[in-house]
């Protein structure tokens, strides 16, 4: 796993900054301007580093130490006198590299990458808040006021890679910044008009505002990706700990096709579900005939996961029949669904091709029994911080001859 954050020693800031991180090639490229780009001393060749090269209108300068290591002794006393930020960042050198975006924040002498070039899962981080608790939420809520994230992620945005094929947005509750979750989407509409923008949201709040006719025709590869975990009120209510809460995201769902958008049904498969999971897959073909994709998920363990374990845990071994079963019923009327998080030999064959490589790279790992397995690199294996108590008891090692069949 590759952290997304490391300590840093940063110098000349009194306030965090964001920085294109760049090398030669980023500099031919001469897509930002230079004020906000630090050039990353790490990629240049000390033959390759000039007097003339240090002395553009850099951002910031990014090193490590020793200084050294990375610039001559006839030039070192260039980056200390330049009068720009220096950061020095500590740890695995593969943390952040050119093309990726930096936020240097000088008071917690840390540097974080909010953006990862050539990463699967890039998210822009909306907001801590939610108005559901999901028993099973990966990213506990804080009630904080930060709407000041809609500006950060302007700026943010701004120097991302155009060429980005994918990102999330996600909290939190995105739609908790109302009509700045509006102005992000158009931000990226304007300087990524090719991404496709999934925004990872509960819909509680789409129906009851006029919030989801902002989004029509805002970005031309927009889809909602929205929970739904029962086909009974009382059930979706106790999973995301919140009365009403069914009610509501049924309203969003029917306003977001009204504003004709793209919806994705997600479904974390707890144990609270299971029992209902083909119910729920007709209520879906029944109820919500527009949705044009439903991801069924296993569950992260971590958050509030981890305080709910009995409550949530049931080991995919034991609910194959059920999985199955919704997945025949959804793909024979021709739904388009998926499985994520689920490694492939906690799984029926027969599933396979609905599978998908679904965990973001920073965050996903394989375990010890998984190296001699002819099927890994098909597999979308763990989440790193997977412990024996969420691990099925059908992970094996799948071999040549099973592949083959």
């Amino acid at each position: 796993m590759l952290p997304l954050e490391t300590k840093a020693a940063v110098t000349g800031l009194t306030s965090p900054l964001l920085v294109k991180l760049a090398g030669l090639h980023e500099l031919a490229e001469d897509q930002y301007p230079l004020e906000r780009m630090a050039l990353d001393l790490r990629s240049i060749p000390k033959a390759a580093m000039t007097p003339e090269l240090l002395d553009l209108r850099w951002g910031a300068l990014i090193g490590t130490q020793p200084w050294e290591d990375v610039v001559s002794d006839g030039l070192l006393a260039q980056v200390w006198s330049s009068g720009r930020p220096v950061a020095a960042l500590q740890g695995d050198s593969a943390i952040a590299k050119p093309g990726d975006v930096l936020e240097l924040d000088p008071y917690r002498q840390r540097a974080a990458v909010r953006y990862r070039r050539g990463d699967n899962g890039n998210v822009l981080f909306a907001t801590e808040r939610c108005n559901s608790y999901c028993l099973m939420c990966s990213q506990p809520p804080r009630q904080v006021e930060d709407d000041w994230r809609v500006q950060h992620l302007c700026d943010l945005v701004e120097l991302i890679d155009d060429t980005e094929p994918s990102l999330a947005i996600s909290g939190g509750e995105p739609t908790l910044l109302g009509d700045g979750l509006a102005t992000v989407v158009a931000k990226c509409s304007e300087r990524l008009p090719s991404t496709h923008l999934h925004v990872l949201s509960n819909g509680r709040l789409l129906g009851s505002t006029d919030l989801a006719n902002q989004f029509e025709r805002i970005h031309p590869r927009l889809t909602w990706g929205i929970p739904l975990y029962g086909d009974h009120y009382a059930l979706h209510d106790y999973v995301v700990q919140s009365e009403g809460a069914f009610a509501q995201t049924l309203r969003g769902l029917y306003a977001l096709e009204a504003a004709k958008q793209r919806i994705e049904i997600r479904v974390v498969l707890v144990k609270p579900s299971l029992e209902r999971l083909e119910a729920l897959a007709r209520f879906i073909l029944r109820n919500l005939p527009f949705v044009e994709h439903v991801a069924l998920m296993g569950i992260e363990p971590t958050g509030f996961a981890k305080a709910h374990h009995a409550a949530l845990w049931a080991d995919p071994a034991d609910y194959s029949a059920q999985l199955q079963g919704a997945v025949n019923a959804l793909s024979r009327r021709g739904m388009d669904v998926s499985l994520y998080n689920l490694p492939l030999c906690t799984i029926p064959e027969s599933l396979w091709p609905f599978a998908r490589q679904s965990i973001s790279n920073w965050k996903n790992d394989y375990l010890d029994a998984c190296t001699p397995c002819a099927v890994k690199h098909r597999c979308g294996g763990f989440f790193s911080w997977v412990t024996p108590q969420w691990t099925s008891r059908a992970v094996i090692p799948i071999e040549l001859d099973l592949e083959a069949a």
